[in-house]
């Protein structure tokens, strides 16, 4: 995979060192706003990135670079995407894949008859434990109850108080808890149980953005709720609970460092089966393989699951009343 990196906020920097510890990805190039240059400059030396830009369209003119890696904030995913794919490139862009389920569709469409491909970066299904933990479901019986708590005060949260209005809560640009915390629960319940029949967002909202709020999702036979929190502290987890047992992720569900099932007949103590330390290698791993080996049948599964994240999440917004400026277009 030779790749173009899009964005040089926390997430990449996060990201980058990770990298290291995958040969199979050739770091071709970053770009940034002219005003970042010099701190481009200065990822460049440290990791040994080729080449940096500053200009978009001379990015995308590079016919070195095959994948884009778009982390964005989130209401340019879906432009940047959409650029990426018209000059032929394939897309890994980070969570939330759009603003609404529209945009996705519509880029859904382009990569289909440009025959490319288009993945989201969500930590969670690539990580061994979540695996794992799809595998040990059926020890749990019959699922009664799902409950997923993302919550984190975010540092960003006293500015936006005090009128401050930063990207993660500003609805100009489709921010607010549930696309930015509250996602991961989405994506790991969706990944495990499918979609489900019926969605329902309780947000606390201020200045026309939820901080925090309650989703809940339901199935046929049980109720998952899924807490996510910018404006609280409080524990996150994950719990599954069947009629043989149960099953619990401790600590957020972006990473699942480890999780305990315990049944009837035996309790099995933090178990861990992730590959990395890091949250994002495994998927990074998956994305090179996918590309690499054109798994086109996997890559549409994984584009299907987050179709069907991104109709919940704007089902859910649009019904509590949270408008981004990107529906009114």
């Amino acid at each position: 995979m030779k790749l173009g990196i899009v964005g040089a906020g926390m997430i990449v920097q996060d990201l980058l060192p990770v990298f290291k510890s995958i040969p199979q990805i050739d770091l071709v190039a970053i770009f940034g706003r002219p005003a970042k240059k010099e701190f481009l400059l200065s990822l460049q030396k440290e990791y040994l990135i080729k080449k940096i830009y500053v200009d978009y369209k001379e990015m995308l003119a590079d016919t070195e670079i095959d994948v884009i890696y778009i982390a964005l904030p989130n209401h340019l995913h879906y432009t940047y995407t959409k650029l990426a794919l018209g000059a032929r490139k394939h897309v890994i862009c980070e969570k939330p894949f759009t603003s609404n389920l529209d945009e996705l569709k519509e880029l859904e469409s382009i990569a289909r008859s440009k025959d490319l491909y288009l993945i989201e970066a969500i930590t969670n299904q690539y990580r061994g434990n979540y695996l794992q933990i799809k595998e040990l479901l059926p020890k749990l019986g019959d699922v009664k109850v799902v409950e997923v708590n993302y919550s984190q005060y975010s540092s960003r949260y006293n500015a936006f108080k005090e009128g401050n209005i930063l990207p993660a809560f500003n609805p100009e640009m489709s921010g607010g808890a549930l696309m930015d915390i509250n996602s991961y629960n989405i994506h790991f319940v969706v990944g495990i149980f499918g979609k489900p029949k019926g969605v329902q967002y309780y947000p606390n909202l201020s200045q026309g953005i939820d901080t925090s709020g309650v989703l809940i999702l339901e199935y046929d036979r049980f109720k998952a709720v899924c807490i996510g929190s910018k404006d609280s502290m409080g524990l996150s987890f994950a719990t599954i609970q069947g009629e043989n047992g149960f099953l619990t992720v401790n600590g957020p569900v972006n990473s699942l460092d480890s999780f305990t099932i315990s049944t009837a007949s035996k309790v099995v103590e933090n178990m861990n089966k992730n590959e990395h330390t890091h949250r994002m290698y495994e998927e990074f791993v998956a994305f090179e393989r996918i590309i690499r080996e054109k798994n086109k049948s996997e890559m549409l599964k994984k584009l299907e699951h987050s179709l069907q994240v991104m109709e919940i999440i704007t089902v859910a917004r649009k019904r509590a009343g949270i408008v981004f400026a990107a529906d009114e277009l």
